[in-house]
């Protein structure tokens, strides 16, 4: 191939221009990146080479370099790993290669601390270089080809680069950044050193720097106040030494890693800038033995709410890299975990679809899944701060001190904690609510970790559990309302009864909850009720006297609920006096086991296909539009109003809108 001049894809010139104009907050991160990058590039050769061992070309110990030169101006990466053809040069580096452009592109807002964020989890980590450098040229060679087939790819990051091809003996890649002046302090071993010690100490293969010795100066006048000598200089041996430890986190004891060195090694593999919530690192015996360290994430990827988006842990079998996204190894509803996983049972050429087989994987599984939920747990359980508890009638200050059954220990562990599982429950919940479809055996313990916002509170914090120590002498299910938003939920007519009688009802907004109730029909024994399925029994809640005028008023108004069901005989599938309103004239619902009008409209929207629904219209007797009904003579335009008004007030919309509004018109007229 002679030299070419390709233009760079928009997306990434828009990257670039980002990126050069300091995205980063923190520069040295490119180091981390594109270490991260070797190390990847390494591992993927050991996983091909599994099944043709020529591809280590007589060169199977694996490392990345670090160098660098002072007079030239440049820091050079190496690896010998995998590396690239000429045309995967043009594919990785001129585009972003990854299912998730368009999406980063639309998240892109002009803020720079906001889009700082995107840049590792769309893929994009190798251009972190442009932060230092003015200039990066990159030479590689895929294994396996000729050594005449290399490439070396050179962009100033202005829109274009150029690609060539070279020869290249030694397979890998090499990646050259040509460092601004204000960056020279990274042609430094000290600096490059701690940078690598910071975030890099954990990668399983060894980082190699070249050794560097203290040279005096030469003898030029013995007789000089300063021993005669010209200034010394650290100066390269040529040997080449570790400067990482180059074992696996996983694989080192728990008392042996800092909290700093954890939340590190999740940077480098997730790609994310926060610091996790939490971890679990433990090394599991027995039938199958396998090491997992799994995170739990502070903030949602861009594409959580994909489902079709390869997702999973990092799978290792005896510290060989095997797969990046093993998604058998945790369920779908966990998708957002990120960590890795070491097997000592699987086979080291196993597939993604014996990983779906394997009675091992399902263990692992099973295991990590536990795992998960089990730290989720923690967090919730320390979510507030413990409060000391209070003396009891006739125990002094001093003896309650005695009995505080909160030590200082726990109250410094829950301070660290408090707080964590509501934000894991802003970014996450939604998502975790899938599992109650997805994992009927884990239901139960996923049900105790949902969290809710009701009519008596405004914050999403309410669990099943504290819903049920608030519950009122004598209720008997846990009462709750599906809406687009808290605030249709929050003033929609189903619950104009309950807000009377001081009834608590959880709001339930997000789009899954319709479905995952589906598989959740009650907590610990309590039957969970939708306000807006089937008619309203308070039980022992609702006293005899207003029994009795319900009662008296569906027998009063038979004819007219006649006359009404008459007029709406293509829209409701019955007409009937509720005791549910107190200020709304009418409200719909559904029979108990039908599906509700909002699934129906959500399916609708989604291209599903839906059932057309025919609810049930519930009037108030005393309600003076509903009085006025009978001897009307616009009987039948008041009777489709009255229904398409609370179509309205749940968040539906009529029909036919033109005729609704004709309707009003005339009658305001």
């Amino acid at each position: 191939m002679t030299k070419q001049t390709l233009s760079f894809q928009a997306e990434v010139a828009q990257l670039l221009h980002l990126v050069t104009h300091s995205l980063y907050s923190n520069k040295e991160i490119f180091l981390r990146e594109l270490i991260s990058n070797a190390s990847d590039a390494c591992d993927k050769l050991r996983y091909e080479a599994i099944n043709d061992g020529g591809l280590y070309e007589a060169d199977s110990e694996l490392t990345v370099k670090v160098s660098f030169d002072k007079d030239a101006k440049t820091l050079t990466i190496t690896d010998n790993g995998i590396g690239m053809s000429a045309q995967e040069a043009i594919d990785h580096l001129g585009t972003i290669a990854k299912s998730g452009t368009k999406d980063f592109v639309s998240k892109l807002s002009g803020d720079q601390k906001a889009d700082s964020q995107l840049i590792g989890q769309f893929g994009v980590g190798f251009y972190s270089g442009f932060i230092v450098a003015d200039k990066i040229t990159v030479e590689s060679r895929r294994a396996g080809m000729k050594t005449t087939e290399g490439v070396r790819w050179i962009s100033g990051g202005a829109g274009d680069f150029e690609v060539e091809t070279i020869d290249r003996p030694a397979r890998g890649t090499s990646v050259i950044l040509h460092l601004r002046d204000d960056a020279l302090d990274y042609a430094s071993a000290w600096k490059l050193k701690g940078i690598i010690n910071k975030y890099s100490d954990h990668i399983s293969l060894p980082i190699l720097m070249e050794k560097e010795e203290w040279k005096d100066g030469e003898l030029i006048n013995a007789s000089d106040e300063n021993g005669g000598r010209q200034p010394g200089a650290m100066l390269k041996t040529g040997e080449w030494e570790a400067v990482n430890k180059g074992s696996a986190i996983w694989a080192r004891a728990k008392k042996d890693i800092t909290p700093e060195q954890y939340t590190e090694f999740y940077k480098q593999i997730s790609h994310d800038f926060e610091a996790p919530l939490a971890h679990t690192h433990n090394r599991v015996e027995g039938s199958t033995e396998y090491t997992q360290l799994l995170y739990i994430p502070g903030k949602a990827p861009m594409d959580l709410y994909n489902r079709e988006k390869s997702a999973g842990v990092k799978l290792y079998v005896k510290r060989v890299f095997i797969m990046d996204d093993a998604e058998a190894l945790l369920p779908t509803y966990l998708r957002f975990v990120k960590g890795v996983v070491d097997s000592s049972d699987l086979p080291l050429n196993v597939s993604r679809e014996l990983l779906q087989e394997s009675r091992d994987v399902k263990a692992i599984r099973e295991g990590c899944t536990k795992r998960v939920l089990g730290m989720l747990e923690d967090l919730a359980k320390n979510d507030k701060l413990p409060e000391t508890e209070k003396p009891a009638d006739g125990v002094t200050d001093s003896a309650a001190a005695v009995t505080d059954v909160v030590s200082e220990e726990d109250k410094a562990e829950a301070a660290a904690h408090a707080g964590k599982y509501s934000k894991f429950y802003s970014e996450f919940g939604a998502v975790l609510k899938e599992g109650l479809g997805e994992d009927y055996a884990n239901k139960d313990r996923l049900a105790k970790l949902l969290r809710f916002a009701s009519n008596t509170t405004d914050t999403v914090s309410v669990s099943f559990a504290d819903y049920k120590a608030r519950m009122k002498e004598g209720q008997e299910a846990i009462y709750y309302i599906t809406a687009d938003s808290a605030t249709a939920a929050k003033n929609s007519p189903q619950l104009e009864v309950f807000k009377k009688k001081g009834i608590e009802v959880l709001l339930m907004t997000d789009r899954v909850d319709e479905w995952a109730l589906n598989y959740l029909h009650d907590f610990d024994g309590t039957p969970l009720q939708s306000v807006a399925k089937g008619a309203v029994d308070l039980g022992k809640l609702q006293d005899e006297a207003e029994k009795k005028a319900a009662e008296e008023a569906a027998e009063s108004f038979k004819p007219l609920l006649a006359k009404l069901k008459e007029a709406l005989k293509d829209k409701a599938e019955d007409v009937r006096v509720t005791t549910r309103l107190v200020d709304s004239a009418a409200c719909l619902v559904v029979q108990d086991d039908g599906m509700s009008t909002q699934l129906a409209r959500m399916l609708k929207q989604a291209g599903q296909a839906a059932p057309d629904i025919k609810p049930v219209l519930e009037v108030n007797a005393e309600h003076p539009l509903v009085k006025k009904l009978d001897g009307s003579v616009h009987f039948n335009d008041l009777a489709h109003i009255l229904f398409d008004q609370a179509l309205l007030a749940e968040g539906g919309l009529p029909a036919d809108p033109a005729a609704y509004v004709k309707r009003v018109n005339a009658l305001l007229v």
